[in-house]
């Protein structure tokens, strides 16, 4: 292109080739570009630095003096095989009985069983995502539970965790799930009235607070509706219950709380549930989170329930268990050790002295017979343990007989003692006179010609029984009880026609609800049976049964 082709002029073009020129330079001299960077240096010291990062330099350099550094040891181990809620591990050189590890997926084991080599975990989670190799660390401690009044109304997991409601537990303090039973020196005998509300119960096989009491018999006897009516019976007074689920069907169980809920007993009772479907060591867990949460109360010198619905699956559990763990099997492939899981379980049942402030524990074990038979291995060991049983039997349940109370094989080994003055006067012979109608009735079944004095014997034995009869989840207060006792025993039942026996003693108690509510009352606080009352008693009786007879001939 030619110069001239430029519409520049000369001055203006011979400058912009000096600048492009100078700016083709590619290098300084080293002496001036030290130069240069010690200017910039400088100018950079004299900017004044900001405020908050002086401020975070001084408290990272004060921080720095607090560090000190230390080496953590802890113990792993690694998973060779899990499943069926089961893991063996090797490693873990410190771990201990009963202390808890934590696998890779946050889920938690328990130690078992302790090896030269190898350490048996039962699950207390989940085992999925968990594979051979996986390392599991051990905590140094052993399984708490949340105990306190606070959960008195709610449902939680053998573990604490809240089943009923998202609400996070608020409890008084967490507790191992084990612990010694208070010794002899400790105790006091057992003298004070459990009042169950079921009338063949408190007539003949009075439970004490304190005591422990074995409910026997076979599947769809009622053995649930006995405990489940006991709980629904301390309404008014001030004993605290906790139900223990293990391995029942959800729906049953279910059931049992919309009843207690009914009843308006939920605000005194707490729920510990582990189904057929959770894992074995949540059901072998269960009664022991249930008779921690009581002994928080025990140690209070309040009174607790507890109900165990029901030991013959607690055992069924535990033999899974050992059978996985490749414990030797003994009887009935139970471990050996059967026997004392059940005996340190139910010793924590008892009644202390005032020096330890005088709190009680009763629990009433649920078993489950096989056609009525006694001599099966768990039944026998829990009666051994126990302070007596109630046997019920299906023959009776099937006649029509409920509660289907075997009298002849049920007991109570406290008796007399836990019983109020009241009833204990009123009962006397009551339990030999059934036991008698019991044997004669066999023989009028074939047909034998009995006597005068027999016949009359059999016909009070059927009304005897027919009193005893009861609704289920219809409790029956103390008071209401001596009143149908005392007219049982003095005569002014005996004119009452067999089959409307029921209707009367409705009627009966709708009457002295509303008419001798003051006599109820005094019943209740004497707790005997004073000249007043009876006197009251034969009075109102008199005056019922008069106006029964009209009330029946007018209908006629």
């Amino acid at each position: 292109m030619d110069k001239e082709n430029f519409s520049l002029p000369e001055e203006q073009f011979g400058d912009i080739s000096e600048k492009i020129s100078s700016r083709m330079k590619l290098s300084v001299s080293k002496e001036d570009f030290l130069a240069m960077v010690k200017k910039n240096v400088d100018l950079d010291r004299e900017l004044k630095p900001q405020k908050r990062f002086k401020e975070t330099v001084d408290k990272l350099s004060q921080q720095s003096k607090q560090i000190s550094t230390r080496v953590r040891f802890r113990d792993v181990g690694t998973v060779h095989h899990i499943g069926n809620g089961v893991a063996t591990v090797s490693g873990l050189p410190n771990v201990s009985i009963d202390e808890i590890v934590v696998f890779p997926t946050g889920v938690e084991g328990m130690a078992l069983n302790l090896d030269k080599k190898r350490v048996d975990l039962i699950m207390l989670g989940s085992e999925n995502d968990i594979r051979g190799g996986d390392l599991v660390q051990a905590t140094g401690n052993r399984l708490k539970v949340p105990v306190g009044s606070q959960l008195l109304g709610r449902i939680i997991d053998p573990l604490g965790n809240p089943l009923d409601t998202d609400e996070p537990i608020e409890a008084s303090e967490y507790r191992y799930l084990s612990r010694i039973a208070p010794g002899v020196i400790k105790r006091a005998p057992v003298n004070e009235s459990m009042f169950t509300g079921t009338k063949i119960i408190d007539t003949l096989f009075p439970i004490g607070r304190g005591q422990r009491e074995l409910i026997l018999g076979d599947r769809q006897t009622g053995k649930t509706t006995l405990a489940v009516d006991a709980i629904i019976s301390q309404k008014d007074s001030d004993v605290r219950c906790i139900y223990v689920a293990i391995g029942q069907k959800k729906s049953s169980t279910l059931a049992i709380i919309e009843t207690l809920k009914k009843h308006d007993a939920l605000s005194y009772t707490s729920f510990v549930i582990s189904g057929p479907d959770d894992q074995p060591a949540l059901r072998y867990l269960a009664p022991y989170t249930g008779m921690t949460m009581a002994e928080f109360f025990l140690d209070q010198g309040l009174d607790v329930l507890i109900i165990f619905d029901d030991l013959s699956k607690h055992a069924d559990s535990y033999r899974e268990l050992s059978l996985l763990l490749r414990r030797p099997p003994g009887r009935e492939a139970y471990p050996g050790d059967i026997f004392y899981i059940h005996s340190r379980l139910l010793e924590r049942a008892c009644k202390l002295n005032e020096e330890n402030k005088g709190g009680s524990i009763t629990a009433l074990p649920i078993a489950t017979t096989q056609n009525g038979n006694l001599s099966d291995y768990i039944p026998t060991n829990l009666i051994s343990i126990t302070d007596g049983q109630l046997m019920l039997d299906a023959d009776l349940f099937n006649q029509g007989q409920k509660p289907a109370v075997d009298i002849g094989r049920s007991v109570s080994r406290v008796g007399g003692a836990a019983q109020r003055q009241a009833v204990r006067k009123l009962v006397g012979n009551l339990k030999l006179e059934l036991s008698q109608y019991e044997e004669v009735e066999h023989f009028t079944r074939f047909g034998t010609e009995v006597d005068q004095a027999t016949r009359q014997q059999i016909e009070k034995g059927k009304r005897i029984l027919n009193i005893l009869k009861q609704k289920p989840n219809q409790p029956l207060t103390f008071p209401l009880t001596v009143v149908l006792l005392f007219g049982l025993t003095n005569g002014y039942l005996y004119d009452i026609p067999l089959p409307l026996l029921d209707a009367y003693q409705d009627e009966l108690k709708n009457y002295f609800h509303a008419r001798e509510s003051k006599l109820l009352n005094d019943i209740d606080r004497e707790g005997a049976l004073t000249d007043e009352i009876t006197k009251d008693l034969e009075r109102a009786l008199t005056d019922f049964n008069e106006e029964w007879v009209e009330k029946k001939g007018a209908a006629s």
